[in-house]
């Protein structure tokens, strides 16, 4: 694990890819009066993972919300790099990828319904059908069930499936492992390790066992 500590430029990690970055500067977010972080600044640089860590309620998932554009930050700025373009906020979602456990699926919908949704706004992996999604997500016997009726820990793994297979530069997991019994776990594993090397990837997480061992740590705590 290698910390990432309060520096002028992003550590210097091999198979960084300079075309995929995201630049905070003095970043900070508030509830009322209480400071969740601040004075957060640094490059996330693709090629890279990111573990944010820090306790229950410190604000890892807040942190994610603000680098894939959902929430303002209070203070500080958020600049996404893609290809030596400055890509505005408001297009950043065409480029990201999200697994999270508080993320709706629509319960109404049968995985092939909700792979065929998913993939019409979103594209595919390269090489990838959405019959081989299915395979991969060890979902076969389920392809016509309701999501209503899946096992949470199915649900997870949809979740991640649809994150691990759309085509996207930047990929963000929030407690990935969640719901996941061990078998599934190492399934989640398999996958992380099979995105490719080039991708700019963040996992919010205190189970050091989600995350990659090279993974560079940044613990909220220290932006309080």
């Amino acid at each position: 694990m290698i910390p990432l500590t309060m520096q002028p430029s992003a550590p210097d990690i091999s198979h960084q890819n300079s075309a995929i970055r995201i630049e905070v500067e003095n970043l900070s977010k508030r509830f009322n009066r209480e400071w969740i972080f601040k004075g957060l600044s640094t490059t996330f640089t693709g090629g890279n993972c990111y573990a944010l860590t820090g306790p229950n309620g410190s604000g890892k998932s807040t942190l994610l919300q603000i680098l894939w554009g959902q929430m303002p930050q209070t203070a500080g700025s958020v600049t996404y790099h893609l290809s030596n373009s400055i890509v505005p906020v408001e297009e950043i979602y065409q480029h990201i990828s999200i697994a999270t456990p508080y993320m709706d699926l629509i319960d109404e919908f049968t995985l092939e319904e909700q792979l065929e949704f998913h993939f019409n706004l979103r594209k595919i992996r390269k090489g990838l059908s959405r019959e081989n999604v299915i395979e991969k997500m060890y979902l076969g016997h389920a392809r016509n069930k309701q999501i209503t009726n899946f096992s949470s820990g199915m649900k997870q793994r949809l979740k991640l499936g649809l994150a691990f297979f759309t085509e996207a530069s930047i990929l963000f997991l929030d407690e990935p492992g969640t719901n996941l019994d061990n078998e599934a776990f190492d399934w989640y594993k398999n996958q992380l390790n099979d995105i490719g090397q080039d991708k700019l990837v963040f996992i919010a997480s205190n189970q050091e066992a989600e995350y990659p061992a090279n993974a560079i740590i940044l613990n909220i705590k220290d932006y309080k």
